[in-house]
């Protein structure tokens, strides 16, 4: 007998069996008049890889080349397979999910997976809220399939290939095909000339010789629908450990409304954040429409916190800078607030100069900065411990870089050893030296000659040991020169002579 599991769940699987032909019709003027395929190229020959239901029906099939789909059905409207835009189609379907539930896992590359144990109430049951989805889904044009199981494993299984009702799940699971398992088409064919046709046959016979006939793949994806094993779910969006929502009986069809609710939704998190003892540094709002659409923005800070009026005042900032404005269509019937990022929030202590009121502001103004460009735009140097120059200093997101250390500062009076400015790369130079491995006696750059007057150096920076085996390993001599006009430079010769026949010479920054 097979053992059931301990913990009940209920897996609802979607499948949707026309996505890429749906998902183009929406775009499209006008519905086409013939068959429509999606072609790509694929073992050196254009071969369908995807289909709408005309093109199903006249007996094409994926995967079948284009010239047999042509020579069956000679008016075929042939689209190019565009499987990026399919799966950004399916993950904002996934996204719109989420009133449903927050464990929604994309099964690519046509289908999701909703843990719905808990949430079927919501709806007044099961068939209530599989009625709700089909309903938004058919207003957005598309076909879907659904199953519900025990295991996601099951309910996928029933909702690609169940093709007649049983009385119960069980024996719907049962009367699958065993290519249901979705094994290699090697092993599929030989389970079927065994005269095991169905997961019921399959699951009569003992798992220790399904697993030395037909390999432990098969034991193993037999176990996993039948729930014998595990099957778990990767949702899309982990569950944050702090969320609110409201639902409306009437749906918003104001953005300014949804942003007072919003802001209703941030200070009842900001209380569950300050019972925790914690604050958040990314917020991520989701306004749900009426049509089954949903649409994501999200926020981050540079440090925990708890201020509802920071927040909402970068949300605004988020939503006046957003090229698609937040548009309501029918209106949002469900606004969800999810805090998934916390960290410790401790008491801090005011500096009697101001201190720490300025270093406050400094992180305003960088969050609001980032939020509006985007955090890899706004960044900040950060010291990099190494002594090769141009490695010096590290260039990150300023809302993740640790607060900045002091810089190293020359001795007072002395001028700086290091140039303002660097060039990436080092730029090459001529250089003539009264001694092979001496300083520079005059120099060649763009194509001008400088004369030397005086020079410091040479300053010896030898390259990390794991870095000596190439070309960058070489040893470098810095000089900081200037010439007769009173420009100053940082160039060095890269390479010992020993390390190289002809060292060459590079200008690496020009001095203020």
């Amino acid at each position: 007998m097979m053992n059931k599991p301990l913990a009940k769940r209920r897996y609802l699987a979607l499948f949707f069996p026309w996505l890429p032909a749906e998902r183009w019709l929406r775009s499209a003027p006008l519905p086409p008049d013939a068959p429509l395929v999606f072609a790509e190229k694929a073992r050196g020959a254009l071969r369908l890889a995807s289909l709408d239901r005309a093109a199903q029906a006249v007996g094409l099939a994926p995967g079948m080349p284009l010239a047999d789909a042509r020579a069956r059905a000679p008016d075929l409207l042939v689209i190019a397979h565009d499987p990026v835009a399919d799966a950004a189609w399916l993950d904002r379907l996934a996204l719109g999910c989420n009133r449903y539930t927050p464990l929604v896992a994309i099964d690519a590359p046509d289908g999701l997976i909703l843990d719905i144990a808990g949430a079927e109430h919501l709806f007044g049951g099961e068939a209530e809220l599989i009625d709700d989805l089909e309903m938004r889904l058919s207003r957005l044009g598309m076909s879907v399939r659904p199953a519900l199981g025990p295991t996601a494993d099951a309910a996928r299984a029933l909702a690609r290939y169940q093709t007649r009702p049983a009385p119960d799940e069980d024996q719907a699971v049962r009367r699958l095909p065993v290519a249901a398992l979705e094994l290699e088409a090697e092993a599929t064919t030989a389970l079927i000339r065994a005269g095991l046709k169905t997961i019921g046959d399959l699951a009569s016979r003992p798992m220790a010789n399904i697993a030395a006939r037909f390999d432990a793949e098969a034991a193993n994806a037999l176990r996993r629908i039948l729930g014998d094993a595990p099957s778990p779910l990767d949702p899309r969006i982990a569950p944050p450990p702090v969320a609110t929502e409201r639902r409306f009986a009437e749906p918003l069809g104001s953005s300014a409304h949804a942003t007072k609710v919003l802001a209703e939704l941030v200070d009842e998190a900001m209380k569950g954040l300050g019972e925790r003892g914690k604050g958040g540094r990314h917020f991520r709002a989701t306004f749900f429409r009426s049509d089954g659409l949903a649409r994501a923005i999200a926020i981050e800070t540079g440090h925990p916190t708890r201020d509802t009026a920071l927040v909402m005042r970068l949300f605004a900032e988020r939503m006046d800078s957003l090229a698609d404005p937040l548009d309501p269509g029918f209106g949002f019937d469900m606004i969800r607030l999810a805090v998934p990022r916390l960290e410790a929030m401790g008491a801090t202590q005011l500096k009697l100069e101001g201190g720490a009121v300025r270093d406050a502001k400094m992180d305003e103004l960088v969050d609001r900065m980032t939020t509006r460009l985007g955090r890899v735009r706004v960044r900040r140097l950060i010291a990099a411990d190494t002594h090769i120059p141009e490695q010096a200093q590290l260039a990150l997101p300023a809302i993740d870089a640790p607060s900045p250390e002091p810089w190293q500062a020359p001795e007072p009076g002395e001028p700086p050893t290091r140039p303002f400015h660097l060039f990436d790369p080092p730029q090459p130079i001529e250089v003539i030296a009264e001694v092979p491995d001496g300083p520079p006696h005059q120099f060649r750059w763009r194509r001008q000659a400088h004369a030397v007057r005086r020079y410091e150096g040479p300053e010896r920076i030898a390259a990390e040991w794991w870095r000596r085996r190439d070309n960058a390993g070489l040893t470098r001599d810095y000089y900081r020169v200037e010439d007769a006009q009173g420009r100053r430079f940082w160039l060095f010769r890269h390479g010992l002579y020993e390390e190289k026949e002809h060292p060459l010479w590079y200008i690496h920054g020009v001095f203020a």
